[in-house]
């Protein structure tokens, strides 16, 4: 019986899988650096397992397609409407001026004019697919310098575009410049502009009927027909399919679908972005590298350097802190994944020497493998600059100014933690005001969104913009009744010890109050009905029977302590 070659490589992309990765994480490496471990491993310059076919090279891409619809998913028009200044402002000045000094840097070094335009604009971009997924491991994606490599990100994904059309500008005779920019740049607006009318006018009303129909396997396929239609109409356009699934991911973050969505396409996505890993670590052409080594060497040395000095300094110009701007700086040092694209695409059209282009490949996917060390770096780094945990009124004021639509944290212990930490999982923005010095500084040191500050004083409510907030957590005693004095429609969530204190707070204004030790008891009870044989269903409904009447049947044992 002959095996088809499509089914041998699939096995040994998953065999390598999961043998690599699980060791490496064992000792606590990332698994992206399992893959591309893997891929050097089962690659054709170390054991030859599987072939790099231009098929392995498409499905790999679209793991990078799903990484961006995921990232729209996360957003919502009007947190990109508040990220705009960002990522306008700090993203537009990295992708230009490191582009600019890293074609400098080649001019100077002997190559042409062309080749310093794709080089500096194609090591200019970070990452995307590595950092974010770097962050998401650690619950990090909405601390400080986790949303400022964000809007950098951001906007060099959008930046892969006119860079695409610049490779193909380039590769074109003189006469034909400007009636090609022409059509490429119509043909770009038409297919956005087509995507968000229609998008919002089908997509709630199809997802619908998808729903009504109770069809889980008809959910998921509209899911794809969407990520992958969006993404194929926008590259008619010039852009890129990552563009596309990324605007699609925006269009379905407006709708009451979106949780079914992400948990619907969240294995395709991990599935492929592994992939997509694999063959990067496929395409490191090791007897290359070790004919350039040394080349190679001060390559990656001399972009993660000046990559990282000039992103620290463009934080600190737009009011970033030290300690954000130095993670936010290592963080983005390294080389793209829409690096391998431009490389790619200049080395087909002649733009760029297959030799150069190799060396260059090889440079994005070392720094790419150095990241999380070099991240490690920058936290230690950040954490000897820890600054003043309690910065003045004004300069929270400033730093959260962007924000809405985010939930005030009021004590940072370990339960306002652990809700910070399901936040930053969700998507959602979040402030949060302690009084303990040293837990203040050492979140400030990781980039996280925690100051100094008394949550029962309207001055430092303010700062953190509980008037834009869409609720508020009190895990203190204090504060629910300055919120609720001075922000009468904010929603405000509050820890109680018991049941009495539940009464006080809800006298105070709370929305809603958890009794911390009664709701501990009642899952312990429903944890030990399940462990006796109790159907879920009855486990539920003896649980919610608790809650129903606001704990009726707890009131009565507990009386007054």
């Amino acid at each position: 019986m002959h095996i088809p070659d499509i089914l041998y490589d699939v096995l040994i992309f998953l065999a390598a899988a999961i043998i690599v990765v699980p060791l490496l994480k064992r000792f606590r490496i990332s698994p992206i650096l399992g893959y591309l471990a893997a891929g050097v491993v089962i690659g054709p310059h170390l054991f030859s397992l599987v072939k790099l076919t231009s098929g392995a090279h498409a499905l790999a891409e679209f793991g990078v397609v799903f990484l961006l619809f995921m990232i729209g998913l996360e957003l919502s028009v009007e947190r990109l409407r508040n990220l705009a200044g960002s990522v306008l402002g700090l993203g537009t000045l990295q992708v230009v001026i490191t582009g600019f000094a890293i074609g400098g840097v080649a001019v100077a070094f002997g190559a042409t004019g062309r080749e310093a335009i794709v080089i500096g604009g194609g090591l200019a971009l970070s990452s995307t697919a590595f950092v974010l997924q770097l962050l998401i491991e650690r619950g990090e994606r909405m601390t400080g310098y986790g949303q400022a490599s964000f809007a950098i990100l951001l906007l060099q994904d959008i930046a892969v575009v006119p860079l695409l059309i610049i490779v193909r500008l380039l590769a074109e005779s003189e006469a034909g410049i400007i009636q090609l920019a022409a059509i490429s740049a119509l043909q770009a607006a038409a297919a956005i502009a087509a995507i968000i009318v229609i998008g919002r006018l089908v997509l709630r009303p199809l997802y619908r009927i998808v729903a009504g129909t109770n069809s889980s396997e008809l959910f998921v396929a509209t899911t794809l027909l969407v990520v992958l239609g969006t993404s194929w109409a926008v590259s008619l356009g010039g852009f890129s399919m990552a563009l596309g699934a990324f605007l699609a991911g925006l269009l379905l973050a407006e709708t009451e679908y979106r949780h079914q969505v992400e948990a619907d396409i969240r294995p395709f996505r991990g599935i492929l972005l592994g992939l997509f890993f694999m063959i990067i670590g496929m395409s490191l052409d090791l007897p290359l590298v070790g004919r350039h080594w040394l080349d190679i060497v001060l390559l990656v040395f001399g972009l993660m350097i000046g990559k990282s000095i000039i992103t620290a300094v463009l934080c600190r110009l737009v009011g970033q802190s030290n300690e954000i701007a130095v993670r936010t700086g290592l963080l983005l040092s390294q080389g793209g994944e829409f690096g391998f694209v431009i490389f790619g695409a200049a080395m087909v059209t002649g733009v760029l020497p297959q030799e150069i282009g190799q060396i260059l490949l090889a440079v994005i996917s070392v720094t790419m493998m150095l990241t999380p060390i070099v991240d490690s770096a920058g936290k230690r780094l950040s954490r000897m600059l820890g600054k003043d945990p309690a910065p003045n009124l004004d300069t929270i004021s400033e730093e959260t100014q962007n924000l809405s639509s985010h939930v005030v944290i009021v004590g940072f212990g370990r339960v306002g933690q652990t809700v910070a930490k399901a936040l930053s999982l969700g998507g959602v923005d979040y402030v949060a005001l302690d009084l303990n010095h040293k837990r203040v500084r050492n979140c400030h040191r990781k980039g996280m969104s925690v100051y100094y500050g008394n949550g029962g004083d309207i001055g430092i409510l303010n700062a953190v913009g509980a008037g834009r907030a869409s609720a508020a957590v009190i895990t203190t005693d204090q504060a629910v009744k300055a919120l609720r004095i001075s922000f009468r429609d904010l929603q405000i969530f509050v820890r109680a010890r018991n049941l009495r204190h539940r009464r006080d707070l809800t006298r105070e204004g709370a929305t809603s109050v958890v009794p911390e030790a009664l709701e501990a008891s009642i899952q312990l009870a429903g944890i030990v009905l399940r462990a006796v044989g109790t159907s879920i269903d009855t486990i539920d409904e003896v649980e919610q029977e608790f809650r129903r009447e606001d704990y009726a049947a707890l009131e009565e044992i507990e009386g007054d302590t």
